[in-house]
């Protein structure tokens, strides 16, 4: 462990500057493009006077901007490009002396020909605001979130929306469980009334429903689920709240009524990371959800990524290791195959890195004719059962 943590504390120390830079070394003659990747790594937290402040602990509020930057760093030393050269700088989104907004003030970005951010809240709007301005492709990589932009026709949000994931959803179970007892099932609270909200719009946009969806309110009754059910149809649950509280009850209900009811539980797509979902919680009940994110970890680039990760910390990569992998080397690559015309190819990669995207603009009002940002509308349906993931459809 020691080792480990040593071996970040020295990574971090490398990226302490205000910006790192790194290019691949094609010839000279080859045009250069400019990449600058944002995420959340603390430096100033972490230092102070160039000097270490954790010992020899390490802080875990920024493993994951930093796994990204890493993630982001082993595919910039990797990838082939296209008679190109590629210079990224790696900002730290929670630097005191360079923050966003002085960056875009001092014209630091105006060079810029591509952003790639793991950033979420005002790091976000910043970013998306000023790649309008300058008609900057922004590659929003790990934040679900449109965040109320519009009419922003260079923001692509690979990490799919919560409204993406409901639409889905449904078009699940519509293509497949149209004749089935269908259930929404939430309690209380303003993020499932938004759930609630784009299943209602989902379902009946012109006011007319196309599928009978019945809403189970519970505040602390998970009885009043039973007494919905009909032991000789199949019912579909949609666990519609983003409560680990919540959907570990309602998964448990729903594995024990599952003995005399035949009952699929589809939860949100935050539901991966609870704890009822990692362990053999319930017995051979299976549990669903989507992402947009899925890797068997098995093939020849991520076995590359953990070998980096075993020889230089003597640990694995996270999955914000392999999100900052995956984004540089789709986008970078693109952007030098297709400079002049970035947005209108964002899905002609003629290769899968780790996940599919199916990439489509996405607008709020369809009579402004411009698209209020591009959405990874591609998602897998996950199967968690005794612990272990599988894809299932």
């Amino acid at each position: 462990m020691i080792k480990k943590i040593s071996v970040f504390i020295v990574l971090l120390a490398g990226l302490l500057n205000a910006q790192q830079s790194f290019a691949q070394s094609n010839p000279a003659e080859f045009k250069t493009y400019h990449v600058a990747i944002f995420a959340p790594l603390y430096l100033d937290s972490v230092f102070t006077n160039g000097n270490y402040n954790y010992g020899k602990n390490f802080p875990r509020f920024t493993y994951q901007g930093l796994d990204f930057v890493q993630g982001a760093q082993v595919a910039l030393d990797s990838m082939p490009l296209y008679r190109a050269n590629i210079k990224a700088s790696i900002y730290d989104t929670k630097s005191y002396n360079q923050p966003i907004n002085t960056l875009i003030s001092n014209k630091s970005l105006d060079s810029t020909d591509l952003i790639i951010g793991s950033v979420r809240d005002e790091d976000f709007t910043e970013l998306a605001h000023f790649a309008k301005e300058k008609n900057i492709p922004f590659i929003s990589a790990t934040y679900p979130n449109d965040a109320g932009i519009t009419q922003d026709p260079f923001l692509v949000i690979v990490n799919s929306t919560l409204k993406a994931h409901c639409e889905a959803i449904y078009s699940y179970i519509l293509q497949n469980h149209g004749t089935d007892k269908i259930y929404l099932v939430r309690k209380p609270g303003s993020q499932e009334d938004r759930v609630a909200g784009y299943f209602k719009h989902i379902n009946a946009p012109d006011g007319r429903a196309l599928l009978n969806i019945e809403t189970i309110d519970i505040n602390d009754d998970f009885g009043l689920i039973k007494n919905k059910l009909d032991s000789n149809r199949n019912s579909i649950i949609i666990g519609a709240s983003l409560n680990e509280g919540f959907a570990s009850k309602l998964a448990s209900t729903c594995a024990s009524l599952n003995k005399n009811y035949h009952i699929t539980l589809i939860g949100m797509p935050n539901w991966d990371g609870f704890a009822f979902m990692n362990k053999k919680t319930y017995k051979d009940y299976p549990v669903y959800y989507t992402t947009p994110y899925f890797n068997y970890k098995n093939d020849n680039q991520s076995k590359m990524l953990q070998s980096f990760y075993r020889s230089n910390y003597n640990g694995s990569p996270s999955d914000m290791a392999y999100k900052g992998f995956e984004t540089i080397y789709i986008f970078c690559r693109l952007l030098t195959k297709y400079p002049t015309d970035f947005m209108n190819h964002l899905n002609d990669y003629s290769y899968k890195v780790f996940s599919e995207y199916n990439f489509k603009p996405v607008y709020h009002n369809v009579q402004s004719g411009m698209p209020d940002y591009f959405e990874n509308k591609h998602l897998y349906f996950i199967k968690s059962e005794n612990g272990v993931f599988s894809r299932a459809w």
